[in-house]
Formats: structure tokens, sequence, C-alpha cells
């Protein structure tokens, strides 16, 4: 079977790579040996964000008298919530399928491993092999929950993000070691409904540390009031399986001292690791790094006709990421001159309650790249939309270059601030300055208007604080 392109993998940046192909007039081929959408839509973005939406409609209800309601009391249905949670993960990939052959991409289903001679071998689940081949081979293979020397996955005690999400029963307890995106999403999710969480994260910043540091300290305050316990700067030293509760040895960086934990469950939430295991990389003289493929801006590897994006090379390991990669990497590949990804300007989202979305430099690395810098801060609890939906908690944080007025970055914690930072993204490729901004009417009442507002806070114009 001869194609134009394979693609092995088909999360957000294979499928998306493998449309764009066939819309430029590729015949396309993707290689998957599980479900089609990948990790994201099966495992990942899609069914977490369904189990929070479970918890925040929770929440909503036992607190319904905040709103003038009187309800019953409510009582959380674990094994509802999971079994909502992956029906809605099936639908999103059985409208890959749809997609799949709607762009007439045929899906091959098997494990791919790239052979010499421009080549993919594809093993079934018999056992099957089959080789495909296509002058240009996309790899995008994505990643797994990394592994800590000190935290074995078992699949049972100490588990991954795939089997936080689908447990036969809601556990009491939990340690959540990594305070990450998934980390603060599943301790968020897990408390909500009534388990004792902890979490520990071995970075001194706590939690979201690649965050800016004032979102990290007011999700830590608002953590700690929802019951949340946060152990940062923290390590774990071992973990204890053989009886019946998980027996965590934590020590802190900061003194030395160690405490033991008692849970019932372990969920390792510390990164991702890319999947380039046992695809032909070595065979074919690819160049990695620890695992990571290196390319070049345009996603092509060492080895000419093989590209890979996602997950493996480089980067954010970010759904999004991996879908704009792809569609620049394809539209290279068709002879188009596709502007170059800038990772500078990639927003950033986590989707715990109160929300957490960023985009370009923090505060502290905007000063340490040398810029002067105006910064302005415009609290929810000043927004009247904001108070008429009882989400008061939270800000926007927005950064600008003293001299020129150039929108370096902006940081927003609160309800659906994952879906107001594109305003900032979409503002920064447009090269916007902060008065531009200031003089962008927005509407009233929205939580939109904080972005304004901070704006004009820089400058000392805001006209609601």
């Amino acid at each position: 079977m001869n194609y134009d392109l394979i693609v092995i993998g088909s999360g957000p940046g294979g499928y998306v790579a493998a449309i764009r192909a066939s819309q430029l007039g590729m015949k396309t081929a993707v290689v998957e040996r599980e479900s089609l959408g990948g990790i994201c839509l099966n495992w990942g973005c899609i069914p977490t964000k369904a189990l929070l939406k479970s918890a925040q409609v929770f929440e909503y209800i036992s607190h319904a008298e905040d709103y003038g309601i009187k309800v019953s009391s409510a009582k959380a249905d674990f094994e509802g919530m999971v079994k909502r949670s992956r029906g809605v993960a099936d639908g999103m990939s059985k409208g890959v399928s749809f997609l799949m052959r709607k762009n007439k991409i045929d899906v091959i289903k098997g494990e791919g491993k790239l052979v010499r001679g421009k080549k993919v071998e594809v093993t079934d689940a018999d056992g099957k092999k089959q080789e495909y081949s296509a002058p240009h081979i996309i790899i995008a293979t994505g990643g797994r929950a990394k592994e800590l020397p000190n935290l074995p996955i078992d699949g049972k005690k100490i588990i991954e993000y795939r089997k936080a999400m689908s447990l036969e029963k809601q556990p009491k307890s939990m340690v959540v070691v990594g305070a990450g995106a998934i980390g603060v999403e599943f301790a968020y999710f897990y408390n909500s409904i009534g388990t004792e969480v902890t979490i520990v994260e071995f970075l001194e910043q706590g939690l979201v540390p690649r965050e800016d540091g004032d979102i990290s300290k007011e999700l830590t305050k608002l953590y700690t009031k929802k019951g949340i316990r946060i152990l940062a700067n923290t390590s774990v030293e071992s973990v204890d399986t053989s009886g019946r509760d998980c027996k965590v040895l934590v020590k802190s960086r900061e003194d030395g001292k160690t405490e033991e934990i008692k849970c019932d469950i372990v969920l390792s939430a510390a990164g991702v690791a890319p999947n380039t295991e046992n695809i032909g990389l070595e065979e074919l003289g690819i160049t990695t790094d620890r695992g990571i493929i290196k390319v070049d801006e345009y996603y092509r590897t060492n080895v000419p006709g093989v590209y890979a994006i996602g997950d493996v090379v480089p980067g954010p390991a970010l759904a999004h990421v991996a879908s704009a990669e792809g569609i620049i990497c394809v539209e290279a590949i068709a002879g188009h001159k596709p502007e170059p990804l800038d990772y500078n300007n990639i927003p950033s989202c986590t989707y715990c309650i109160p929300e957490v979305a960023s985009v370009g430099y923090t505060e502290k690395a905007a000063e340490e790249a040398g810029y002067e810098i105006k910064v302005g801060k415009f609290p929810f609890s000043a927004s009247g939309k904001a108070s008429a939906a009882g989400a008061k908690e939270g800000f926007v944080k927005v950064i600008f270059d003293a001299k020129y007025g150039e929108f370096l970055g902006a940081h927003m914690i609160g309800a659906n601030v994952t879906e107001m930072i594109a305003e900032v993204v979409a503002a920064r490729k447009l090269e916007t300055t902060g008065h531009e901004i200031i003089k962008t009417v927005h509407p009233h009442p929205t939580m939109s208007e904080a972005v304004m507002e901070a704006a004009a806070a820089a400058y000392g114009e805001v006209i609601h604080l």
C-alpha cells in the first residue's frame, strides 16, 4: 500500500495533520494501536474535563442556597461521574472516526514502526505484520505518565491519570505527587466529592509551579481553604504498598524532616514521557535527546522524509501545540511556507476550579529578560459579572513593556479564564499594545472586562478599583 503521507498516531497532533494533508490533496493514512483521538480524546483533555464538570455541578448543588435555591441534600455518584466521562470520550473518538471517513483517510489498526526504505511496518492485534510506504512519515505517538524512581506505577495503589479517571470506587484518601495541571485538576475533582487529598510537589513554588508566582499563591490559598493539604518543596522518598494502606514517606527539602502519610491511593502526576521506544528511531539513526526527537522549525528530523510532532518533540506537551505543529509540518511538506510556531505565544490552561490560564512572560521572566515592565492586576471581586455569578475568586494580571507598550504576558485565575485567554493570545499575535487594549471596548457585564481593567491598572487609568 503506497501513500503520500503516513501518520503514526491519531492524537490531536496526528489526526489534525492527517486531515490537513488530505485537504491539500495527499493520499493519507493514519496508524493507531488503540482508539482514534489518542490520549487527549480518550484519556486526557476531554474525559478529565467531563469529570471536572461533574464535580463543579455537584458543588453548585451543594451550595444552591447561596443562589437563593433550596434543594434536598446532594450525593456524589462516583460511578455515574466516571460513566458519563467515558461516554463523552467515546463520543469524541467516534467524531474523529467520522472525520477520517469524511476526508478519505485510511485508518490502519495496529502498532507502527519505522523501517528502512520509507516504510512503516504495522503489527496488528493478532501479531500479523504488514508494510506500508510513503515518501513522508510523521511520528505523532504522543506521551504517557512519567514514572519516578521512588514511585513505581502498579495500576492498583500507585496509579497514573488513565486509572485515576476510571477507578472502580472512590478512594477515601489520596496523595497526589506533582502539582502541575494534571495534579491540581485531579486534586480538585477528588476533593470536591469528599476524598481527603494531599498534594506533594518537589519544586519550592508549589501549585502550578510553571505559572506566575502570584497565580501559585492564589491557588494555594484557595485550595487550602477547600481542605487540600499542600506540601511544597517536598520529595517522595518511598511508598510502601505491602499493607492495606499506602504509606508515603516524604521529606522536606528545606529542613530535611520526614513524614509518613497514609492513604488509599497514590496518583503519580509528575509529568509526561515521550512514546519513542520501539518505533524504529535507532534503526534509522534518528537523533534524539533523552527520548525527545530533535526537529527543525518545520518538524523535520535528521532523516529525510521523517517528521515528528507533539509530545515526542521539544516544547510543551499540550494538545493545541501538537495540532498547530501538525498543520505547520504538513503545509511545509506540501511546499507552502508556513510561519513557524511562536512557542512564547502558546496559551497554558489548567481546568481546576478556579481555572488558571496564561500566555507569554511571567513577571519574573520578563524582568530576567531585561524588560522594564508595567504590571496591572484586576481582582474579580471588583467585577459585576463575577459577583452576579458567585465567582469572585481570582484576578487577571497583565504585563507590558514600559518602553513600547508590548503585551508581554497575561496570567489569570478565576471562573472561565480558559475561555478568556485567547483574547490575549490574539492581541499578542497582532502586536497589540497596552493602550490599545485599554481603548478596546469590552462588553458589560462580562468577566473579560477584567483584561481591559487590568491593562488600565498597569497605566494608572483603572476605573473600578
